[in-house]
């Protein structure tokens, strides 16, 4: 089960107007993401995605380049059940002989961002190719899953204080959710703003809803206090990436400054940046990105670290497809995971990008049964959206 062929494409798809939504990134007018196809000498194919961005926050040509011109060459020829081996070859570079050999790494020097974002792509579509081959859902090949069905939480909530409320019950009503996720931060300026908007959430919802808020890293340590304080009677579920993820020591002076769990990793690549978050007290929950933080490979590592912690995992998966039903194979096979996120805002890289469709019953989300990732692309979609390089 050879590699035979490795493609990525930039894949850029609209988003109806009416569905767009303002937040601290802009306006979010298209869903991007890398999106990468490997097949092996024996006609299996896998798909995988590798992210930078959150929607069209970002460009993808640096990173489809690197996925075609630098990584993809060196895959062909090697066995695509190798998964671990290629995930350390890819790390450590040119001393990946050496560093297999001595049982510990010795990355190259571009270890971050851009490199495990490609990583993170190869290996999600590896998987795919492995549970393919074998005709077993890839949360088979993790361990086995705790459950058929797990809850979701709807991801979204960008209205003012006046129409919040309004927003987050049409998410409660549109797939029976028990837990919803706001946005604060950056986007209302200052602190005073964004507390008003989840009080008004919290007066709306009542006590039995579990609400979470996200700043997306946009606040001072001295402003998230701030906002703790301000929304200490609100009963926040998390709060999610309160400072920018650089300042672990000032998320743990968060942490401790109230009594709300912190969230973090999205912005988190590798589980040596998670084992700092542990080390350091400076989380509750770890949120790794399965397109960004190095696949499925490195996302299973970081929950074995959240477990021994005694911390909780909830993946972020404000993603494409490929990301996103890692996301629910992760969450599938871990002991740290709890809960699943579901975007409620306009999401076509998974909605129309595949055949299957992805929707919450009764707050719950399934688990998908068919081989590999479970899901499957239509290729003529992403022959339209596919950016011209």
């Amino acid at each position: 089960m050879r590699i035979k062929t490795v493609q990525a494409w930039w894949v850029r798809i609209p988003i109806e107007a009416n569905r767009q939504h303002r937040s601290d990134f802009g306006r979010l007018t298209t869903f991007d993401a890398a999106i990468l196809r490997i097949e092996t000498d024996d006609g299996i194919v896998g798909w995988g995605e590798g992210k930078n961005a959150a929607g069209s926050a970002g460009s993808y040509g640096t990173l489809v380049h690197m996925l075609n011109y630098e990584v993809g060459p060196r895959l062909v020829g090697r066995d695509a059940a190798d998964i671990s081996a290629v995930w350390e070859m890819l790390y450590n570079g040119v001393r990946h002989e050496k560093a297999a050999m001595s049982g510990h790494a010795m990355p190259e020097l571009s270890r971050r961002g851009l490199s495990i974002a490609a990583i993170s792509a190869v290996d999600i579509a590896l998987w795919d190719i492995l549970g393919k081959s074998l005709g077993v859902p890839v949360w088979k090949l993790l361990g086995g899953r705790k459950a058929d069905r797990l809850p979701a939480y709807a991801s979204g909530g960008w209205e003012s204080a006046e129409k919040i409320g309004g927003q987050l019950q049409s998410y409660l009503a549109s797939g029976g959710f028990k837990a919803v996720k706001m946005r604060v931060g950056a986007m209302d300026g200052a602190p005073y703003v964004s507390a008003a908007r989840v009080r008004a959430a919290r007066k709306a919802l009542g006590p039995s809803v579990d609400i979470m808020v996200d700043a997306h890293g946009t606040y001072t340590v001295a402003d998230a206090k701030r906002f703790i304080q301000l929304v200490r009677d609100c009963d926040l579920a998390w709060f999610e990436e309160p400072v920018i993820a650089d300042d672990k020591a000032g998320m743990a002076e968060v942490r401790a400054a109230g009594n709300v769990p912190i969230a973090t990793g999205e912005s988190e690549a590798t589980r040596f940046a998670f084992r700092d978050l542990a080390v350091l007290r400076s989380a509750d929950i770890f949120q790794p990105d399965p397109a960004f933080c190095g696949g499925i490979t490195e996302a299973m590592r970081i929950g074995a670290i959240a477990s021994a912690f005694n911390l909780r995992l909830a993946p972020h998966l404000w993603a494409g497809a490929p990301c996103f039903f890692s996301g629910l194979h992760i969450c599938a096979a871990s002991p740290a995971s709890f809960v699943v996120e579901y975007s409620v805002g306009a999401n076509p890289m998974i909605h129309d990008l595949v055949e299957e469709t992805v929707a919450v019953k009764d707050g719950m989300l399934e688990i998908p049964d068919k081989p590999g990732l479970g899901f499957t692309i239509i290729e003529r979609v992403l022959e339209t959206h596919a950016q011209r390089l």
